[in-house]
């Protein structure tokens, strides 16, 4: 049995798919039209209720809130100071 190869969505497709289904209500309607699985909708508009702007930031990047980015990035902005000073 062949199976179909995994199909993959870029990141302003998913957008789209999301804010259609809110404006419309109906997810499953609007995935069924998209010829996606309404399950695989209904976790990118979960995705787009907790990280918000930062969701879908490809492929092997993690995905974090606002306030998770800010406090990596001064984390990095820490160990690089340290960095610097024990040199």
């Amino acid at each position: 049995m062949m199976t179909k190869p995994r199909q993959k969505y870029d990141r302003e497709f998913k957008k789209k798919a999301v804010e259609l289904s809110i404006a419309r209500g109906n997810a499953r309607e609007v995935a069924e039209e998209l010829d996606i699985r309404p399950e695989l909708l209904y976790r990118w508009r979960r995705e787009c209720d907790r990280f918000e702007m930062n969701s879908f930031p490809g492929h092997g990047k993690p995905k974090m809130t606002d306030l998770e980015r800010e406090n990596a990035r001064l984390k990095k902005e820490l160990r690089d100071a340290k960095m610097e000073r024990d040199i």
